[in-house]
Parts: C-alpha cells; structure tokens; sequence
C-alpha cells in the first residue's frame, strides 16, 4: 500500500525494493517495474545506493528503529510506518538521530492528515468543548487468534528468518509468529495497544496539546493469553492523567476518540465526527486562534518536506510520544 502511494506521486520514483521474503520482495519488484538488480534481501545495500533519497520502512516493529537509524545515518530521509518503535529509549533514540543529521522522518500515523480529526482537535484546543477534563479511546481487540500449542516449524524456501529476526531474541520459526501476526508477540510488537494506539492516542496526544510530553501517572490492567505463541494483551483498561489534570481512559473496543470537556463533547473516527452541542461542527476557527499542521495528504507532506526540510506533520518526536504513550499503556 505505501509503494503504491508513493508511485503514484509525479514528485517521487521507486527505485528499488527490500524484504527478506523472496515472494513478497519479487510481488514489490514486479508492481514497482524493477530489474533483479534493484530488489534486495539485506537493507544495508539498499541504503547503500547514492541514487535513493527517501526509504519507506514498513518492517515489523522491532526493526523500525534500527533501519530508520540507518537510513537517516546514510543521508537518507524516512517514512516509517506506525508504530514508530518498539521501546520508549528507542524512540528516544531515533528522534535524536533525526535531529543530529538533518533528516526528514514521517511517521505513518495518517489520521492526522484526515480533516475531521484536525477539525475534531482544533475545537478541543481552541475551548469550544469548554474545559477538557476527560478523553476516551477506544482500539480494536486481537484480529487474530493462535492455537493453544504450536511446534517448530522448517523456514519456508526463500525467507531470511534469522534477518527477520534482527535485533529481536532467537526463537524457532512458526508461520504465525511472522507477516500479520508478529503484532501479538511481545518481542516484535506491542499488540493493538501500539497497533491502533499508534493511531487513536496520537489524536488523543494532539487534541490534549502533549506532542512534546505525555502523561505523567499511568495504572491499568489487561487480559493476557496463557497458552499458545501470542503473549500481547486481548484485552485493555488503562487510565492515565496528565499533569495539566486530563484523565485518558483507554479500553479495548471500536476505534476511535472522544475529548469530554464542561461544555460539551466531541466524538471521532475515520470518515465520522459529531459533537455536543451539534453547532459546535459548523464552527469556523477565528485567525488569531490554534490553527492546528494542516496536510490534506500525508504521503505527499512528506515528499513536500524532504524538499522544504521543515518537520511533516507527524515527526520523529511527534511519533515517538506517541508511540510511548502506548508503550506506557502496556508496562502499567
């Protein structure tokens, strides 16, 4: 999906493509109209080219801060897809380095570039709710389930599982601890907690006004499996309070955001936003209030701002408190 966006973009070429499955490397290669030459199996090569100046990283989590640091260490800039890390001193880490070389770093978290989610923020910071007291989010529960008992299985013809591996603990190869799945195995992912957290706390983190911090008290609980390979949490109740006195209640259930304030509510998802009292949504935000970063297209701010060198809407700092917030959600 993120190829096939950039690709159609007169402002960006793919040039070249990275999966350690041959199968899904081949697939990328013959959708982008590439030679042999131009796929690869190791990232190290691919960031190695003089003629790349942009990567996508769309690996599983646990690779998404080592190739990001890489590639902004090689002079290239990044999009990296949601959640950006998969640890809160990994994120520190990459939005430092994003800093000390000058890169361009956007994070995939791309309702931030979907209007009803600046419209639903811009009221909550401009007072129109009144006082904001109270923000509720709610995420998926698990998509995929495991059988109580797995074995050992052979590495599949054509996959690096010890590059997959990477950074992460050794472990035998299984069909679904790989592709999809990874996300409900603590070692590659964090669940949905940083799966859609990484998308409805980031609009929780940008209605509160908290990009640069994040909460400062966190207390939760979660159902956890017992058997069979997965090891994320099914299910969530976490509450967590900021220091300006906002209380974020996070359950498992739909997906979506709701910012509760002394006069009133707004309430949104993808492709929906309501509010009480209804006027609130025909509202007009003045000149001299909070005009929030407006991107009406998230792949193509950051192809503006590797030509600008300004931040995009959701940076490396911006990702990294994000996806902290979920990482806090999930130690607690």
């Amino acid at each position: 999906g993120n190829m096939k966006g950039f690709k159609g973009k007169s402002d960006s070429e793919v040039v070249a493509v990275c999966d350690v499955d041959a199968g899904h490397r081949e697939k990328a290669r013959e959708i982008a109209g590439l030679d042999k030459k131009s796929s690869y199996n190791d990232f190290r090569e691919l960031l190695a080219r003089d003629d790349v100046d942009a990567v996508v990283v769309a690996t599983a989590d646990h690779w998404h801060v080592p190739i990001s640091i890489a590639a902004v260490k090689a002079g290239k800039d990044v999009y990296c897809e949601k959640p950006l890390t998969l640890t809160i001193g990994g994120g520190r880490a990459l939005a430092d380095a994003v800093k000390q070389y000058g890169r361009v770093l956007q994070t995939g978290s791309q309702q931030r570039s979907d209007s009803e989610f600046r419209q639903a923020c811009e009221l909550v910071r401009n007072g129109r709710i009144g006082k904001l007291h109270t923000i509720k989010v709610g995420i998926p529960g698990n998509n995929r389930k495991c059988p109580p008992t797995w074995e050992e299985q052979p590495v599949p013809e054509g996959f690096d599982y010890d590059m997959w591996l990477g950074p992460a603990p050794w472990e035998p190869y299984m069909e679904q601890r790989c592709h999809y799945q990874f996300r409900f195995i603590l070692d590659y992912s964090g669940g949905q907690m940083t799966n859609w957290g990484a998308h409805y706390l980031d609009i929780a983190q940008w209605g509160n006004g908290a990009d640069d911090t994040g909460p400062v008290e966190i207390e939760g609980k979660g159902d956890f499996p017992e058997t069979g390979l997965f090891t994320t949490a099914k299910k969530v109740d976490i509450t967590y309070t900021y220091a300006n006195g906002v209380k974020l209640l996070l359950k498992t259930g739909g997906g979506n955001t709701r910012f509760e304030g002394s006069e009133g509510w707004v309430f949104v998802t993808r492709g929906k936003i309501d509010a009480e009292p209804k006027s609130l949504l025909e509202e007009k935000i003045g000149p001299d209030e909070i005009h929030l970063y407006k991107s009406r297209d998230h792949k193509q701010n950051f192809l503006d701002c590797i030509k600008s060198r300004k931040d995009p809407i959701a940076s490396a700092e911006v990702g990294h408190r994000s996806s902290s917030v979920c990482h806090l959600g999930n130690i607690a």
